[in-house]
């Protein structure tokens, strides 16, 4: 890791293309690295170890990039990164590690008591929120932002229906918006299903245009 930080600071010295960096233009890029990653891991067939290696190293180069422009501003350093992660983990984990960051005598058996004490930590760090969703990145795909605004509310709602189709884009987000819901009901999981199906389309379509089988 550190020969790694090493080569990272040399561009940075040397490569006009990188000294130009900021952390304003390094938001495409950080973007386009995770939607590869997932890529990668949702590939249909075994998992290219591979290929994983290679994103999940372009996603780290991207947390080096933001970490060494604060760096140069003496903010803080990849390795106050790595500690505030780390008091991170161990504080919301409260079932599994003790304050110290020793572990626990016990571990609690059930997810769902997992869940409770992890969200009883979480709603004690912010407790300054002025609505449910403050927390719910805006840049999120609309589909997951969607299921997510859903989780915040769960129990809160009741379903509606819409008869025939969209005549308009509201009416078009509402049922969209319900298909989610319904999707959320059933455990299922509205983006990686639309996903699917798009990769679905394309290969389709690709064999068609291509005469293959």
């Amino acid at each position: 890791m550190a020969r790694l930080v090493g080569v990272v600071t040399s561009l940075r010295e040397h490569c006009k293309w990188t000294q130009a960096l900021t952390h304003e233009s390094l938001i495409p890029y950080l973007i386009e690295e995770a939607y590869e990653l997932a890529d990668v891991v949702a590939a249909p067939g075994p998992l290219d170890s591979q290929a994983l290696k290679g994103e999940l190293g372009d996603v780290l180069y991207q947390v080096l990039l933001h970490s060494l422009l604060q760096s140069e501003t003496g903010e803080f350093t990849l390795a106050d990164v790595a500690q505030t992660l780390r008091t991170k983990l161990v504080r919301r984990n409260s079932h599994i590690f003790r304050p110290d960051g020793s572990l626990q005598e016990n571990f609690p058996e059930s997810i769902a008591e997992i869940e409770r004490s992890y969200e009883a930590v979480k709603a004690q760090e912010k407790p300054r929120e002025q609505s449910i969703f403050d927390s719910l990145p805006n840049s999120l795909p609309a589909l997951s932002l969607a299921a997510k605004t859903l989780d915040r509310v769960e129990g809160r709602t009741g379903d509606r229906d819409y008869a025939g189709p969209p005549q308009t884009e509201d009416e078009l987000g509402e049922m969209l918006f319900e298909a989610v819901r319904a999707a959320r009901a059933q455990g299922l999981d509205a983006e990686r299903a639309l996903r699917t199906a798009v990769y679905k389309f394309q290969r389709h379509e690709s064999s068609g245009a291509t005469g293959a089988p």
